[in-house]
């Protein structure tokens, strides 16, 4: 299998994104595109619930532990971090335990304040959040004060709106834009240029808000992307279980618009006239700690995240230290198939971390895509759900056309 011209992924210089800040994260800057982002929301929001360790819960859960263990006083930095992983592992009541003395002993402190506010709004104390970020407004560098004061509005509007927010009948109401199925060019013309960045930073600090969610499908719509927008509709309906009669309305008029284009030669229709900034808004450090040490008798775990550390673009791809362990050895990793054509059975195929609608508007980092080959005359057919492979890994240090990652001789079995 050959890689694709349009695997390449371009940064460019934009302001950071703002929400939950820990000293681990080297923020891209937002917006990212939606292959990207639509990944790392649904990760952050699984952080939250007991994965297994090729998730970012294991690298929160052990930042949480080593700083636990700390025998003295934590620093400002320090509190702000454990805050900040006890906010992503789904303890919002630990992390204002920490966070609340940590403001009153740091009172200048800029993390801290923000991460603080975040807390109580999971904890679901909507005065104290205004005020905690009222104090995170006051402090921010200029690069993340737009951001914050947009998230201050936000909490102020649901504050305004009391019990109804509960069950919303429409977006927020950050940009004073009645949205529709055919936005008005004078609604449209009250978004701000940075309208998808603020709202993705916002929904990234809050991954569990389908209302958020709702927002930014939206704005999809809005910048020309109605694809996009019906599937993150989608996914408000099935997966946050929203049910207002606009959203589901909407939901019906871009998913009937996204077929119609499928039916249409070519892709540009789908791209929208969105500027984005970055590949995906997570830039972690992958913490090898949490795995085993590589062994050759046995499968080896191989985490995602390891292998978005794989970095491309130079003569060589450079890869981390502990995948280059495992070259040669055997490993097993989830992800989702992706067959190659229209084949019904097949010995070969794509592993992504996450399916794919459509492999151009929707196409995933090189790094995140892994190139499966079974052995001689063994055949897999078409499968939707995530699947567990087993095999002998291979790295691709050579031939800038090929994948840069293998497995060979794999078995396909059921996750655990």
């Amino acid at each position: 299998m050959r890689l694709l011209a349009p695997l390449v992924a371009v940064f460019l210089a934009a302001p950071a994104p703002a929400g939950v800040y820990d000293a681990a994260a080297d923020p891209p800057p937002l917006p990212s595109r939606w292959a990207g982002f639509l990944p790392d929301h649904r990760a952050l929001r699984a952080a939250a619930t007991d994965r297994p360790v090729d998730s970012l819960r294991a690298d929160f859960l052990a930042t949480a532990d080593r700083l636990k263990k700390l025998d003295r006083p934590l620093t400002a930095d320090e509190s702000a971090d454990l805050g900040a992983a006890l906010l992503r592992v789904g303890k919002a009541t630990d992390a204002v335990a920490v966070l609340r003395p940590a403001a009153r002993r740091f009172p200048d402190h800029f993390r801290t304040a923000a991460n603080l506010g975040t807390a109580w709004q999971l904890a679901g104390d909507l005065d104290q959040t205004a005020a905690a970020l009222a104090d995170a407004v006051r402090l921010a560098p200029e690069k993340l004060r737009r951001a914050e004061e947009f998230h201050l509005k936000l909490v102020r509007l649901r504050l305004a709106e009391g019990r109804a927010a509960q069950r919303p009948t429409a977006p927020d109401d950050l940009f004073g834009v009645r949205f529709s199925e055919k936005l008005d060019p004078a609604e449209r013309a009250k978004l701000p240029a940075d309208d998808v960045a603020i709202v993705q930073s916002l929904t990234l600090a809050l991954p569990a808000d389908g209302r958020l969610l709702w927002l930014l499908g939206e704005l999809a719509n809005a910048h020309g992307d109605v694809r996009t927008a019906a599937a993150i509709l989608d996914g408000c309906v099935t997966e946050f279980n929203l049910s207002a009669p606009d959203l589901r309305a909407h939901r019906a008029a871009y998913r009937a618009a996204a077929d119609a284009l499928a039916r249409q030669p070519g892709h540009d229709g789908h791209r929208g006239t969105i500027v984005f900034r970055s590949a995906r808004p997570l830039a972690r450090r992958f913490d090898t700690s949490v795995l085993p040490p590589v062994r050759a008798d046995r499968p080896n775990p191989l985490p995602w995240g390891l292998l978005a550390e794989t970095e491309l673009g130079g003569k060589e791809p450079a890869f981390p230290r502990h995948l280059l362990a495992l070259d040669g050895k055997p490993v097993v990793l989830t992800g989702f198939v992706q067959p190659p054509g229209d084949a019904e059975q097949f010995g070969s195929f794509l592993l992504l971390e996450y399916p794919v609608g459509c492999w151009f508007c929707e196409t995933p980092d090189p790094a995140r895509v892994v190139a499966v080959e079974l052995p001689p005359g063994v055949r897999f057919g078409r499968r939707a759900g995530l699947v567990k492979v087993t095999g002998t890994l291979t790295l691709n240090r050579t031939d800038p056309e090929d994948y840069p990652v293998r497995v060979t001789a794999a078995r396909v079995g059921e996750p655990e």
